[in-house]
Order: structure tokens, then C-alpha cells, then sequence
């Protein structure tokens, strides 16, 4: 009789018995704790994620300044060792005060046209140094490309890349011709999303490129996304184009 009823007893859906090991284990409260913990765990990526990639930027940002001015403190520190320069716990926070004045200083000497002068002189002599010539030019003209204002040289624009039909972002950096026919070529570099530190140069006829209107914040907000962040619309096919397709649009009766 006992048997009887512990047997007629109900049974919760999510128990499960192991006859042989007579252990009961209970897969349901488990299975929804570790959805739980993973949509949890998953929030807490996507709210700490840009932050702590903010974190690891200003991080490098900071220790490179603080590494180019600890030369400094150093010496400043061996030249007075009972001032805050000995302090270990200061000289970081020194190094990049100090690094930073050396940049406002150096900015505002090169805006005045003495130091505009001094600066052209040091270019012209560092123009002269074989391997020196070749990065200092290149990352001169990387420099001056990247801040170029809207409507200057560089524009952002889309072209086929890496297949027709596929358009990728990328920054009209100069235009150049072909030495055969003559016909205009322009320049594009098209950096890779999520991680913009590589790109590709494509060099091709001008009339392949479609620009935009997009500023060089929205495009590098776009690469460094995926796409996530951006303007709600973008020009994606030439003036052209736009217009013919607009005209030949028959109108619904």
C-alpha cells in the first residue's frame, strides 16, 4: 500500500531519477539559472565593452606620453632628489604634464612664423637622410591627409571593393593619370573595419569613385563599428545614376 502511493506520488517535469546511481538531478531550475547567467554575463559585455576599450586607447595614449617624458623627470630627479621629482609615485603623472607642455609649446612656436621657418628647416634637413626621408615624408603626408578639412584633397567614397557590386568605404587620398592614355586615376585607401590600423590602396579610374557626403568622423565611426553607428542614409550610387534611375521610375497608376 505504501508503495502504492509513493508510486501515484506526482513528479515534477523537470525531475529526472539515475536508477542505477540513485541520483536525482533537476535540469530545469539548472538549465534557466545558466540562461540567465549567460543573458546577464552578455549585458554586462555589451555595457563594459565600450568602456573598456576607451580604457585600453586613453591607457596607450597616457603611457606613451608618460614613457617620452620620463626621460626627463629623471634627469630632473637626479638633478634634485629631494623634490617631487624623486617621488616614484609622481613621476608618471610628471613625464605626461610635461610631455604635453613640450606639445603646446612646440604648437604654438610652429604657428608663428619664426617657428614655421625653423620647422621648414628641420623638414628640409630631415629630407636629406636616406631611410629617415622616406617615413617622415610618408607619415607627413598620412598626417596632413587625416586632417584635412571637408572639400580639401582627401573626401570620404565608396568604390566596388573587394567584388562589383560591393562598396566599401574608403578615403579619396590623392588623384593621379595614367602615364599611357592620360585618363584620371584617383587613390583610395580602404581601411578594414573593426581594426582600421590596416587598409588596402586601390588605385583606379576616377570615374569608379562615388562620393559622399559623409564628414571623416561618421566614416571612422562606421569602420571602427561595423556599421553600428552611422548616418541613417548614405549615397550609394553616382549623381548620375541617381537621377537616371529617378526619371525612369514609371509612376504607379
Amino acid at each position: 500500500m505504501i508503495s502504492a502511493a509513493f508510486r501515484a506520488w506526482p513528479v515534477p517535469r523537470y525531475a529526472r531519477s539515475n536508477d542505477r546511481k540513485g541520483v536525482t538531478f533537476v535540469k530545469g531550475p539548472i538549465n534557466r539559472t545558466m540562461r540567465s547567467l549567460q543573458r546577464s554575463i552578455l549585458a554586462g559585455i555589451i555595457t563594459i565593452g565600450p568602456l573598456f576599450v576607451t580604457y585600453l586607447i586613453f591607457s596607450f595614449l597616457l603611457e606613451s606620453l608618460a614613457k617620452a617624458g620620463l626621460p626627463a623627470v629623471q634627469f630632473l630627479a637626479t638633478s634634485f632628489p629631494r623634490g617631487w621629482f624623486s617621488n616614484p609615485w609622481l613621476q608618471p603623472t610628471l613625464a605626461i604634464l610635461l610631455t604635453l607642455a613640450v606639445l603646446y609649446v612646440v604648437g604654438r612656436v610652429t604657428s608663428l612664423v619664426v617657428g614655421r621657418q625653423l620647422f621648414s628647416l628641420l623638414e628640409s634637413v630631415l629630407e636629406r637622410l636616406p631611410f629617415i626621408a622616406k617615413v617622415y615624408t610618408s607619415v607627413r603626408q598620412l598626417l596632413d591627409s587625416m586632417m584635412a578639412k571637408k572639400g580639401d584633397s582627401q573626401r570620404v567614397v565608396l568604390i566596388d571593393f573587394p567584388i562589383a557590386g560591393q562598396k566599401s568605404i574608403g578615403f579619396l587620398t590623392r588623384t593621379l593619370s595614367d602615364a599611357t592614355s592620360g585618363r584620371p586615376l584617383a587613390a583610395v585607401l580602404v581601411p578594414n573595419a573593426i581594426n582600421p590600423t590596416s587598409a588596402f590602396l586601390q588605385i583606379l579610374p576616377i570615374e569608379r569613385v562615388i562620393e559622399t557626403d559623409l564628414t571623416m568622423e561618421q566614416a571612422m565611426s562606421m569602420i571602427m563599428t561595423g556599421g553600428a553607428v552611422g548616418p541613417e542614409t548614405i549615397r550609394y550610387l553616382p549623381e548620375a545614376d541617381g537621377n537616371r534611375n529617378s526619371t525612369s521610375t514609371p509612376s504607379a497608376t
